[in-house]
């Protein structure tokens, strides 16, 4: 385990190795004008992978509660499940191609899959072994994972009885043998492989399958009576298979998981209904091909070698053998313990001090100028919510139009725009039916909405629309207005109170014509190149943009008033970008790079970006805000919006970045960068190779991490509006008495 005062540095696993032996980092200067050469990027996988060693830190860091050490265990283990699913499953896809083609790192689409394999065991160990001192310590506290030797025989028979009631009825064995095919196994679905003897025959033996049913209110950890002890509920049916194979010898009993490819998009060119075009591909992906099988390390040869074969794997690299516990994913069940000693101090967002204000939210915006909003440390509920709300029952309001990325069940959006359409408004939402795991939630979303009357489209062919705005027209008393919601976040309540995101609210006119055009564009298709005065649409103007404005910095450099380039992202993986990045630093300019997982660029190479740093967060939230800042020879830029500088939201999605000029919310953006630049408890800093090492506080005001103090600057934000509210009205009350 990590002590909280040591130095932590997590190596790089050959994420800027060039493939190329012959390209070393030693050849720096000679290649120094060479910003092609393979050794100056990072590998998108091998940096991703990174990011999930820093979350898996958090477990290890005994700073942190131990329920929430418990939380990142269970964040890692679903962000390795995703891996498959997404990226090495693409990269298999490639292989299976006879893709060769390397990328702009050097590295063929096999070479990234036999080194992403390796880190992903290394990870697993390191996830085993923090799971172990995990549990120990929860035992301390007398929450604790049993195993099923550890019941008493009390214990037994109610787990047996529990079962049998509950869960038993819900669980199909399946036999594997010639009268018996091998049976479908289902994505992420955890089974027992069981040998089992015909009674009276010593020589007749057979496999059953069983899956544990785990979901749809099922439990992965069932709970003993009066007390926080668990036991797995694979361990309840594996020592219950009398109920299940009444007479049969039970020989052995295995646990395995399977993982499928979910990349089955097929093309849209000649879709006649895009609608059903996904719902066929969401049935593809139900029986998409297996990518990894997970066993216990116990299992039997040979059948880990037969569950192998019927699932056209390779043994030696698709097999992953797991130690203690499979799915441990499934640990976010005990992580949301109401067990606060043991968790995060609770968090309460504040509302907005400009939304404490009972009037009418659209005379708001109109008279105090454009809005910040700061989630998860602002409400989501009472300013976008309470946008749409207002938006859906005000009588001046004539129409709404948004796009809807993803959303949730708690989330009252389309409530509100149900509503507004009930209400005779015009309501237009543009859905993006290939939210990777979200499709079929977007498609109930969609039919839900299109019987209650609203304009349902799904985009542009070709791409996907990953902008979140959304654009009300009223009409004010000086007549047609337009208001706007620009966000870097999803239409969605659950992760606007774990994710970190930003918005505005405003009704400048040159964004309100921007978004009409924006929106003519999705629900049209037609002529992408249109004339937008502020906004920065992506594929056709926001990369040539970013980079324009990072040529521009070059040119504004100067020794006498250096240049700065600030980013804020998920990802930097677009190579264009990173380039131009090489470019400006290797001409002075320093860079600032705020980025939360992929990054192909390198700080400190010596003649190249010396003064340019990266910087990644990782705390209690997840860091999802996009800022772009330009210091522009002294006339600062500002920019928020949802694209990160990948080559995929830069040319292939619909995104949308927008200008902030208002002086007080650029204020509040600065205060936000300089608050996680100067981060020494949450912050990791990347080294030239590509490792991080972990900032340590030198003092006791340095140990409140970035996150910590935007909590307590909104807290602070609401207690000085309140105050404000309360003179306002006391000086109202003196004036009503004279």
């Amino acid at each position: 385990m990590s002590n909280s005062a040591d130095k932590m540095d997590i190596k790089a696993t050959n994420p800027t190795e060039p493939a190329n032996p012959k390209e070393t980092p030693e050849a720096v200067e000679e290649n120094s004008l060479n910003l092609d050469a393979s050794e100056y990027y990072l590998n998108r996988e091998l940096t991703w992978l990174e990011f999930n060693k820093r979350v898996l830190h958090e477990a290890a860091d005994e700073r942190n509660p131990l329920l929430e050490r418990l939380k990142f265990i269970a964040i890692v283990s679903a962000n390795m499940d995703e891996f498959f699913m997404k990226r090495l499953g693409g990269l298999k896809q490639q292989v299976g191609a006879g893709v060769g083609t390397l990328t702009v790192d050097g590295r063929t689409p096999q070479q990234q899959i036999d080194e992403t394999s390796q880190v992903v065991r290394d990870i697993e160990t390191q996830m085993r072994e923090n799971y172990l001192e995990v549990t120990r310590q929860l035992r301390e506290h007398d929450i604790a994972i049993l195993s099923y030797d550890e019941l008493d025989r009390a214990d037994k028979n109610y787990l047996r009885e529990y079962y049998y009631e509950n869960i038993y009825p819900l669980v199909t064995p399946q036999s594997i043998d010639p009268a018996h095919p091998f049976p479908f196994i289902s994505n992420l679905s955890l089974n027992l492989l069981v040998l089992v003897r015909y009674p009276g025959d010593s020589n007749k033996t057979s496999l059953t399958r069983i899956k544990v049913p785990v979901g749809a209110g099922i439990p992965r950890f069932l709970k003993l009576p009066d007390r926080r002890h668990y036991v797995p509920l694979e361990y309840v049916i594996a020592n219950n298979l009398d109920m299940l194979l009444p007479e049969m010898e039970v020989l052995s009993c295995e646990v395995f998981r399977v993982t499928r490819n979910a990349n089955t998009e097929r093309s849209e060119e000649h879709a006649d209904d895009l609608l059903s075009l996904i719902e066929s591909e969401l049935r593809d992906r139900r029986f998409a091909p297996i990518v990894r099988l997970q066993v216990q390390k116990d299992m039997t040869p040979v059948h880990r070698g037969m569950l192998a074969a019927e699932l056209f794997l390779d043994e030696e690299s698709d097999v992953y053998e797991v130690i203690s516990m499979p799915a441990m994913r499934d640990l976010f069940e005990l992580a949301s313990l109401d067990v606060p000693e043991l968790r995060d101090p609770p968090h309460k967002p504040i509302d907005h001090p400009e939304l404490v204000d009972t009037r009418s939210i659209f005379h708001i915006i109109r008279e105090r100028g454009p809005l910040l909003l700061q989630h998860p440390y602002e409400s989501f509920g009472t300013s976008v919510e309470r946008f749409l709300k207002e938006a859906s029952t005000d009588p001046k309001v004539r129409a709404i139009k948004m796009t809807l990325y993803r959303t949730s069940s708690d989330t009252k959006v389309v409530d509100y725009l149900i509503s507004a359409a009930r209400n005779g408004k015009q309501v237009a939402v543009v859905v993006e039916l290939k939210a990777r795991f979200d499709e079929a939630a977007n498609i109930r979303w969609a039919n839900r909405m299109e019987e209650a009357g609203i304009h349902v489209t799904y985009g542009v062919v070709g791409l996907k629309t990953h902008s979140k705005i959304i654009l009300v027209v009223r009409n004010d008393y000086s007549g047609i207005k337009r208001y706007l919601h620009i966000g870097t976040g999803n239409y969605h309540a659950g992760t606007a109170r774990l994710y970190s995101d930003l918005g505005i609210l405003t009704n400048d006119e040159d964004l309100g014509r921007d978004a009409t055009e924006l929106f003519n564009y999705l629900t049209t298709g037609y002529t992408q190149e249109r004339s937008y005065r502020k906004l920065l649409p992506s594929p056709k103007m926001l990369k040539n943009a970013l980079l324009s404005k990072i040529k521009r910095e070059r040119k504004l450099h100067s020794a006498e008033n250096p240049g700065l380039i600030q980013f804020k992202m998920n990802a930097l993986e677009d190579a264009d970008i990173t380039r131009a990045l090489y470019e400006a630093a290797r001409d002075g300019v320093k860079i600032d790079l705020i980025v939360r997982d992929t990054c192909r660029f390198r700080p400190g190479i010596p003649g190249l970006s010396e003064n340019a740093r990266v910087i990644g967060i990782v705390g209690r939230f997840l860091e999802h805000t996009r800022i772009y800042y330009f210091q522009n020879g002294g006339d600062e830029e500002y920019f928020i919006g949802s694209a990160d500088a990948m080559k995929r939201n830069l040319e292939s999605r619909v995104e949308v970045v927008t200008p902030v000029n208002d002086k007080n919310l650029c204020e509040q953006l600065r205060f936000i960068l300089n608050t996680q630049l100067n981060d020494q408890r949450s912050a990791w800093e990347m080294q030239p190779d590509g490792s991080f090492i972990q900032r340590q506080p030198a003092s006791e005001a340095e140990a409140v991490g970035c996150q910590q103090l935007l909590i307590q600057a909104a807290e602070k934000r609401a207690k000085q509006a309140t105050k404000a509210a309360k003179g306002k009205k006391k000086r109202r009350l003196r004036r009503n008495l004279r």
